[in-house]
């Protein structure tokens, strides 16, 4: 009971303009990078919103799984080139070309979690503390075996037009301990966002899902992850 009051005051108190979407539960299935596994019917598209002019051109979208072990998201956008020159991990991949993912399991807490690809398919992990918008992300410990998100990216070169880059990935829970409310189960409400970054023109454009007209880091703005 108490859970379900919980449920309706974090939904009444959510901006009518953020977004919500459903999660649906699934099997584990294998990933190939360009989301062919039926199980991904399951899902519905959502849309990743140009934020600048420079974005509108490149359209951009995900969707999003879960299982008992971890969660799923395949996101996909139009590019004309690759342009990035990061090739390891844990490098600042944000200042080139690279999708982000946030998830934020505890809303009442301000510490969430941070994953950024790249096309060349290197990450960077983080768990950010963000305390009245002074936030610093830190590395995973131990960051192998069960631990470690599954990752394959996909690019798909049109010559002379406008190709595609892609990334699945699987996040598992082990990796969010020890965030409350992990790992995700039928019913629980997260929040958190999707975000796009290319540097095509050498400047930047920037997509994301819930709508931040500053930082990627406005958590109090992510939207609505409601599991099924």
């Amino acid at each position: 009971m108490k859970y379900c009051f919980f449920l309706l005051l974090l939904i009444s108190s959510t901006i009518v303009a953020q977004d919500t979407l459903l999660v649906q539960h699934v099997p584990d299935f294998p990933m190939d990078g360009q989301a062919n596994h039926p199980t991904w019917q399951q899902s519905k598209w959502y849309p990743l919103p140009a934020r600048n002019e420079l974005a509108k051109e490149l359209d951009s979208r995900f969707k999003i799984l879960y299982s008992n072990k971890g969660i799923y998201v395949y996101l996909e956008g139009k590019d004309q080139k690759i342009s990035t020159s990061y090739l390891n991990d844990f490098e600042d991949l944000y200042k080139a070309d690279v999708f982000e993912v946030f998830f934020h399991p505890n809303p009442a807490n301000p510490i969430y979690f941070e994953y950024e690809i790249n096309p060349l398919e290197k990450e960077l992990v983080l768990m950010v503390p963000n305390f009245q918008g002074k936030f610093y992300g830190w590395l995973p410990w131990h960051y192998e075996g069960e631990r470690k998100v599954q990752k394959k990216v996909s690019i798909k070169h049109i010559p002379g037009g406008m190709g595609t880059w892609s990334a699945e990935l699987f996040i598992p829970f082990t990796l969010l301990t020890p965030l409350e409310n992990v790992p995700a189960k039928p019913g629980m409400v997260w929040k958190g966002n999707f975000c796009r970054l290319d540097y095509d023109t050498g400047k930047m454009a920037k997509w994301s899902w819930s709508p931040l007209p500053g930082t990627f880091h406005d958590y109090k703005k992510y939207g609505v992850f409601l599991f099924n």
